[in-house]
């Protein structure tokens, strides 16, 4: 098992190293900017992977934890800018167009970079947390929690939308300024943003590698398989799912601050239903039980659909050509790509030890048949 262990640990190793080094092979601004974007939605993939794939909670809502993140991030910089002021206090110009003569009481903590940078998570995680302490204390799961979860995001997606004066309405929040820290700027087309989504992502990937192999992780993947058993155990199931729910929260909330330094940004559409399900996909695709298996999945999808998208020939039926290779996977590779390369894998090196083992016990024990099929 540690030797599994050390091979998964040298995988991802290697993996995160071969996305660090990209800048080195690419000196391209628009290339970095778009490579950036890939890795986010690895990062909500990965995401994603922590509640359904390891504990079994299908969040048909992941982008409403993303979005929040994201205008949390775009509330920071939108304050840096703020090119026009009423009165003594600067506000942001769609405030002004909508006659807010006053900073609105939430966003004033947002002027404080650390106060943002931890409200883009724990935000999330805490609006993660009280949901799933209703759903999870309800022992509401399966479908049922999807749609909750779906019905979440809508209601804080039409909020968004109709609180103009305070978000931008549809329009969201633009003209942000330059994020920076200790003196480091990292302009959206440049290295240093790549760079810093390519650590966030590492760190992600490991830490959600500890959370699955830690005896948490293994309490909710039996939640997972059987969750009646583990609670007959005295396990508090509800808390193990609230946690996951919520730690999974706060990575698509990391994820949706890093976008809005990349898009420079933030609009409802991050919140919206269309996202949301293309991350259940990019999951699926990828395989939901393996954490690096969802993020590449997500940037292999996300890569093949910017490649068509901006290919002529594909121009109209990108998305009709993304449909058919996603239900072909589906209906061959329940398991997703993660899943077909490590049954693969499993044949090539182990499946013929194992295939040789059953014969040698038949023949070596006639009168105890019964070991090889115990092999």
């Amino acid at each position: 098992m540690s030797g599994k262990i050390s091979r998964q640990i040298l995988l991802y190793g290697i993996v995160c190293l071969a996305i660090l080094a990209v800048p080195l092979l690419v000196d391209n601004a628009f290339l970095l900017n778009k490579y950036a974007r890939y890795l986010i939605f690895g990062m909500l993939a990965i995401a994603l992977s922590l509640s359904w794939g390891y504990a079994g909670i299908l969040n048909l809502g992941q982008a409403m934890t993303f979005g929040l993140g994201s205008y949390c991030m775009a509330m920071f910089l939108k304050l840096k800018t703020v090119p026009i002021h009423t009165g003594s206090d600067g506000l942001p110009d769609f405030m002004v167009w909508n006659n807010v003569t006053e900073l609105p009481w939430i966003w004033v903590p947002f002027q404080s970079m650390p106060f943002a940078l931890l409200a883009g998570m724990l935000v999330p995680a805490l609006f993660a947390a009280l949901l799933g302490w209703f759903m999870f204390g309800g022992r509401v799961a399966g479908v049922y929690a999807a749609i909750i979860t779906l019905a979440a995001m809508v209601v804080v997606n039409l909020i968004i939308i109709d609180q103009q004066s305070y978000t931008g309405g549809f329009n969201g929040i633009t003209d942000l300024a330059q994020f920076d820290i200790l003196g480091l700027a990292f302009d959206a087309y440049s290295a240093s943003t790549y760079y810093l989504v390519a650590v966030c992502l590492t760190v992600t990937l490991f830490v959600a590698l500890v959370v699955s192999r830690s005896k948490t992780g293994l309490i909710l993947q039996a939640v997972r398989d059987q969750e009646e058993r583990v609670r007959f155990f005295g396990y508090d199931v509800a808390l193990y799912k609230t946690f996951i729910f919520a730690l999974s929260a706060a990575i698509a909330g990391l994820a949706g601050m890093l976008y809005t330094i990349v898009m420079e940004f933030a609009s409802p559409t991050f919140l919206g239903v269309p996202l949301s399900l293309s991350i259940v996909i990019w999951v699926a695709v990828g395989g939901r039980q393996s954490l690096l298996g969802a993020m590449l999945g997500a940037m292999l999808v996300t890569g093949v659909q910017g490649a068509l998208s901006e290919t002529e020939a594909f121009l109209e039926t990108w998305t009709l050509v993304m449909g058919g290779l996603f239900v072909l996977i589906v209906l061959f590779m329940p398991k997703g790509l993660a899943g077909a390369v490590e049954a693969l894998l499993r044949r090539i090196p182990g499946g013929e030890r194992k295939g040789d083992a059953r014969p040698a016990a038949r023949q070596g024990s006639k009168s105890q048949p019964h070991l090889g099929g115990a092999l």
